[in-house]
């Protein structure tokens, strides 16, 4: 993926390394268990497809609000300095390029997330959150939350190389873009009225269509900037399919229950982030156009 070439986003920030809220503890991703893949990875995968309302539903947590500390101060975010950051300065610099020319086309703002990248846990206004869970959206503070550590274990999972984690990164913030365009408050009132059933139902849409935004935003960057590089579309793919429900639970060495998804099968997040990527058209991203 050619992105050393791209605009490097001025909403990065870094709490690597800087005490309560950047850093801390780090718990086992990579350890082993029921089928190959453990709770902790599955928690992680949770997490970065149903954002964190959907893990701290299943484990029973609560939320609390994050208090920014003022430049200057200890444990202050910062601009990221190393290869990773950088990287993950691209890449949001090129959705906020893509995404604004596609909101001012549509007559509309488009007002882009800021990003944290932490290590080990962090403070968000949708809790205090460690690494084990993987990247996530927080739509009280329209924050993408990043451990750069996460993508060793999408590789492990078979999401490796660099467009792979750049489809992350591109999913969370299509998560922003359901967020400022309201569907995420429409789809969340929905769920609060129905059964368990149809509330999984529409969350798997919300995820689908977060995958197809990821796409919109790699087929504009490409035409723009020449983004992609042979294989690329394919790791994009892989990761996409890696994380699938059918996946997930066949590799958790469970049956397979579709009433229980929540993300999507691995053949349909790959469906929809292979349209997003061929068509460049949020009008072809309506998921929910089957209700």
């Amino acid at each position: 993926m050619r992105w050393k070439g791209l605009r490097r986003s001025s909403n990065v920030d870094d709490v690597r390394g800087r005490g309560p809220g950047g850093a801390g503890f780090r718990l086992p991703i990579g350890a082993k268990g029921g089928g190959g893949i453990g709770i902790v990875v599955i928690l992680a995968i949770i997490f970065f497809l149903g954002g964190p309302e959907a893990v701290m539903q299943l484990l029973g947590g609560g939320t609390s609000v994050s208090v920014d500390q003022p430049p200057g101060t200890p444990g202050a975010p910062s601009a990221p300095s190393d290869e990773a950051g950088e990287f993950v300065s691209a890449v949001l610099g090129s959705t906020e390029d893509a995404w604004m020319n596609i909101f001012q086309g549509a007559g509309a703002d488009y007002i882009p997330p800021r990003l944290t990248i932490f290590d080990g846990a962090v403070q968000s206004a949708c809790g205090f959150n460690t690494s084990a869970v993987g990247p996530f959206y927080c739509p009280p503070d329209r924050r993408v939350y990043l451990d750069v550590a996460f993508f060793r274990d999408l590789a492990r999972m078979g999401g490796a190389g660099d467009f792979a984690q750049a489809y992350v990164i591109g999913h969370e913030v299509g998560h922003h873009v359901q967020n400022l365009t309201g569907t995420a408050a429409q789809v969340r009132q929905a769920q609060s009225r129905g059964g368990e059933r149809d509330a999984n139902r529409l969350q798997v849409l919300m995820e689908l269509q977060a995958d197809c935004y990821a796409g919109v935003w790699a087929h504009h960057a490409d035409k723009e900037h020449r983004l992609l590089e042979p294989g690329d579309v394919q790791e994009g793919l892989a990761a996409a399919a890696a994380i699938g429900d059918d996946r997930m639970q066949k590799n958790a060495g469970r049956a397979v229950t579709p009433e229980s998804f929540t993300h999507g099968t691995s053949a349909q997040r790959q469906q929809w982030l292979e349209t997003g990527l061929r068509t460049g058209s949020v009008d072809a991203c309506d998921t929910f156009a089957s209700l």
